[in-house]
């Protein structure tokens, strides 16, 4: 388990920017925290790592973006989802289905939700406001072994 605090928006993204180093095509990340907690900002520092060139923003209605990653050995795609508006697994597979797991980088907003079709290896990453400051972040990264949020 990895803490970070994070102090504003380019702070959030910096800290994605550099976990990117370690993700490739079977990487699956879920991403937890309150509406306008930094989500989508977190999604932004992935997406600048791997040079996409298209505006990321969250797919709340799509459920989810598809990115092309022309830079990388290591990404091909990546796979924005935003699981909020599901009911569960069974909308998640009705809807788009599992395969995405293995074409790309998968990054799932609100991903507790679809919690028991995920694969082992998922990431998960929770993002809190502090109290103390409505601008500052705790984003903790728990990898494979620990402690599931």
């Amino acid at each position: 388990m990895k803490e970070y605090i994070s102090k504003n928006e380019l702070e959030t993204k910096k800290i994605a920017y550099e976990f990117a180093k370690t993700l490739n095509n079977n990487s699956v990340i879920v991403l937890n925290g309150d509406l306008g907690s930094g989500k989508t900002k977190f999604v932004n520092g992935l997406a600048e790592y791997f040079k996409v060139s298209n505006l990321v923003c969250s797919p709340t209605f799509t459920i989810v973006n598809e990115y092309p990653v022309k830079q990388s050995e290591k990404v091909s795609y990546i796979y924005h989802f935003d699981v909020y508006r599901l009911n569960g697994s069974d909308d998640f597979i009705d809807s788009v289905g599992t395969d995405y797991f293995d074409k790309g980088l998968c990054i799932i907003e609100w991903g507790n939700i679809i919690k028991d079709i995920l694969p082992p290896n998922t990431i998960y990453i929770s993002i809190e406001r502090i109290s103390s400051n409505d601008n500052f972040r705790k984003i903790t990264i728990y990898e494979k072994g620990d402690v599931l949020v």
